[in-house]
């Protein structure tokens, strides 16, 4: 699974779930249900109002916070935004960037998350930056444009601390879920492009990430494509069972 020099990686993305109370129930389980010989990293993505309670609730787990947004300047005349330092100062170490839902109903640009992308990197945050496609037809165009002006300005340096996430509109919350051959090609395409613009070592090193419908279901699956380093998960993170039988998927076979 994966080519990637660190290990996998499963974040799951709450979107606008959950209120504090149910966050830290949320945490109660899965702490129990995860097996303790998983070697993949965790990062959940509660909504802003939920991350001090992730935060404290997560403290001495294998568990990392990471927050849905961020706006690109530090501070300032920006009613209702939310700055990297600020979720930073939360205890949060992610933050996912760009993510479909972002671009299709909040008129997110390419511009907007290169920005995005800079700011988290300036405030310590590892951004998780979602590319894709939002129709099956002329997927590689999209993904070569939201690669290229998404991510073009990074240097190599900067590039080798984000996470890349494939995730199709058309797929995500949807169950409408990409085919494990057709999610595999996409990432080597993605790869690719990472290769082109930032080097072999840079492309060999970044996590890939595929989203759309990831169930347990589904997950194995998925997880068989090389390519694939791991997911950004909806729905399903939303279960505490259902999110740890996915992250446990990384449980090494018994000698």
């Amino acid at each position: 699974m994966g080519t990637a020099m660190h290990s996998p990686l499963v974040v799951g993305n709450w979107k606008m779930h959950k209120d504090p109370a149910e966050t830290a129930c949320f945490f109660k389980a899965f702490e129990a249900l995860i097996d303790s010989r998983v070697r993949c990293d965790v990062v959940i993505c509660p909504p802003f109002l939920d991350l001090e309670t992730a935060v404290d609730a997560s403290s001495g787990t294998r568990v990392q916070i990471g927050a849905q947004n961020l706006h690109w300047a530090k501070e300032g005349a920006y009613t209702g935004e939310i700055s990297g330092p600020m979720i930073r100062a939360c205890g949060c170490s992610h933050v996912i960037v760009g993510h479909s839902e972002r671009r299709r109903y909040f008129g997110e640009t390419n511009e907007s998350v290169s920005r995005k992308t800079l700011a988290a990197l300036d405030a310590g945050l590892t951004p998780i930056v979602c590319i894709g496609d939002f129709e099956k037809k002329n997927a590689s165009d999209v993904i070569v444009e939201h690669f290229r002006c998404s991510l073009g300005g990074l240097s190599v340096d900067q590039f080798a601390r984000i996470v890349v996430a494939y995730e199709p509109f058309w797929a995500i919350g949807s169950g409408d879920v990409a085919a494990p051959a057709m999610a595999g090609d996409a990432h080597r395409f993605i790869r690719g492009q990472a290769e082109a613009m930032f080097g072999a070592e840079a492309s060999k090193s970044t996590r890939l990430l595929y989203g759309g419908s990831v169930k347990p279901g589904n997950a194995a699956g998925l997880m068989a494509e090389s390519e694939i380093d791991g997911f950004l998960v909806d729905g399903a993170s939303l279960d505490p069972a259902g999110f740890a039988s996915i992250a446990n998927l990384w449980i090494p076979p018994a000698p």
